[in-house]
């Protein structure tokens, strides 16, 4: 593949992460760098724990993406690399990951009172989590003052995602909605699904990544007892592991379902579940692409389900003490969810079981419709708004 032509503002970028867990950080932060290369940028990633690339992006460790180098964390401390290392115009940290002083150290000079308009370090933007709450928009864009280390006297600034015209917008590369209805044939989507393994006959797809939502054991045996025939495609990692425990759970319980269970997959009576391999972001997107209902979980999976105009349902990182809820109905408030999606959202979100929900659990066959219309809607202004990268992009060339 041959490098994109760089635009006449075309910026040199070091985008800083630390993956925390589950390689959210990491999805967020390459889905940033390779929209950068795209339009013509040249990246540096510097990150701690790159193994999750090996998946996510194919090559990316070898340097076959261009315009993007990967970087070992460790050697934003080493004097050897640092002592030849061109200067960014920007640097870019992760979901409030630091910069390792030594880095800073060898780009700072003392411009303390000249003022960041005529200082030689890079422009510095700290790219925050995605939330709905009205917190962001009064957030966004401000600086924060760095009071100590050898980039005292300068700003970096905060760079919200959001929902809003007065956010930074959402991850959406040029040309992706095309791309979504040129993949939108019953012949393609039959083919992608058959390199996967996956023999589709025409059930329901739903797409499974997921943490371990109590609420998963009971929605498993309302599709396996309902009517119409459901493929479940399940992420590999936490969300397999979530899916076999659940159907463990159930058998405890004296659950009986027709059918076979093996390590690929299982039928149980209308429902037939299919484990996935690691997927590469672009095949990731391709699975959303094809499924009539997406579970998703974490920011970058939501990010790319509302680009699908699929229905969807979220699952927030859960925290022991509900913190996440309030963000949760922050983004239904946004969603201008249906009442059977919101409740369905709040059950699914929620840490324990709770058996009012699971005896009212809606047929999701029949909510489908409700539910896309939601999300088609909701993109539909996204659409109307300029993109995170769009944006980013004339933030700092205003700041240079």
């Amino acid at each position: 593949m041959a490098p994109p032509t760089p635009p006449s503002n075309s910026l040199l970028w070091d985008v800083f992460c630390r993956v925390i867990d589950n390689f959210g950080d990491l999805g967020v932060c390459w889905r940033l760098c390779a929209d950068l290369a795209a339009r013509g940028h040249r990246v540096r990633l510097w990150i701690d724990d790159a193994q999750g690339l090996a998946w996510m992006a194919p090559g990316a460790v070898q340097g076959l993406w261009p315009g993007i180098q990967v970087l070992d964390w460790a050697q934003s401390t080493d004097c050897q690399t640092l002592a030849g290392l061109q200067r960014a115009d920007v640097w870019v940290e992760g979901f409030g990951c630091e910069i390792a002083p030594e880095f800073i150290a060898a780009c700072a000079i003392n411009t303390r009172d000249r003022g960041p308009k005529h200082s030689n370090l890079p422009v510095w933007v700290n790219l925050e989590y995605l939330s709905a709450e009205s917190y962001v928009e009064r957030a966004h864009t401000l600086p924060s003052p760095v009071m100590q280390g050898p980039a005292a006297g300068h700003s970096k600034y905060f760079f919200y995602p959001g929902f809003t015209n007065k956010t930074g917008g959402l991850l959406r590369e040029p040309g992706l909605l095309e791309q979504i209805e040129a993949f939108d044939q019953p012949a393609i989507k039959t083919a992608w699904l058959a390199q996967h393994g996956i023999d589709w006959k025409g059930e329901t797809l739903v797409a499974m990544f997921c943490y371990e939502p109590a609420l998963l054991p009971a929605l498993l045996s309302q599709w396996a007892h309902q009517i119409q025939p459901t493929r479940l495609l399940v992420a590999s990692g936490r969300a397999s592991v979530a899916v076999q425990a659940a159907l463990a759970q159930l058998m405890s319980h004296g659950a009986e379902f027709d059918g076979v269970k093996g390590a690929a997959g299982s039928v149980l009576n209308a429902l037939t579940i299919h484990y996935l391999p690691a997927l590469s972001q672009v095949d990731f997107d391709r699975l959303l692409w094809c499924c009539d209902l997406n579970f998703v979980r974490g920011e970058d999976s939501l990010v790319r389900a509302l680009w699908a105009g699929k229905p969807l349902v979220w699952q927030i990182y859960p925290q022991d003490d509900d913190a996440h809820q309030a963000k949760l109905e922050a983004f239904l408030k946004t969603l201008a969810a249906p009442a059977t999606l919101a409740e369905f959202h709040r059950a699914w979100n929620a840490n324990t079981v709770d058996n009012d929900a699971i005896g009212t659990l809606p047929d999701l066959a029949q909510a489908l419709q409700d539910w896309r219309s939601a999300v088609q809607s909701l993109r539909a202004k996204l659409l109307d708004m300029d993109d995170l990268s769009t944006q980013l992009v004339r933030f700092v060339l205003k700041k240079r």
